[in-house]
């Protein structure tokens, strides 16, 4: 299985998708959640919508894999992705590079990257940004492996 620039598989699972939002596209403005109580509340309050933590715990766990619509559309309108996102697990449809290059820009607009980080790629030759991407490539695996392995002990 082959996975985009994002890290999540083309057939992800709803859990992976809904973590990977969690991770990279909170809301700015919003106070990150440390928890799934906060991040039930959170999403209340913006949309209006009563999702339980315990939801979201079985969202994120793959405990609960066929959410009501309401709920999708919650967290499709809480994070600013468009419904079709959530797609259908083992169907293979990427992530849209737009989201992908949203959650970039608000890396860089919260000073998480810097803007002269992403220049000085542009600058690169061929050759040593292919070596820049493999080293990026390299350390999102072992994140993920690592973020795996947290919350298989949790």
């Amino acid at each position: 299985m082959t996975e985009d620039r994002t890290g999540v598989s083309p057939a992800a699972t709803l859990a992976e998708k809904i973590e990977w939002l969690i991770q990279n596209m909170w809301p700015l403005g919003v106070p990150p959640a440390r928890n799934n109580v906060e991040t039930a509340a959170a999403i209340h309050t913006a949309t209006g919508e009563d999702i339980s933590s315990t939801t979201v715990w079985k969202l994120r766990t793959g405990r609960q894999d066929n959410p009501q619509l309401r709920t999708l559309t919650a967290l499709a309108n809480f994070f600013g992705v468009p419904i079709g996102y959530f797609g259908f697990p083992g169907e293979a449809d990427p992530i849209d590079d737009d989201l992908t290059f949203k959650a970039l820009r608000r890396e860089v607009a919260v000073g998480v990257v810097r803007p002269e980080v992403l220049r000085a790629l542009v600058d690169l030759s061929p050759e040593a940004r292919w070596v820049v991407d493999e080293m990026i490539l390299a350390a999102a695996q072992a994140d993920r492996v690592r973020h795996r392995k947290e919350r298989a002990a949790d």
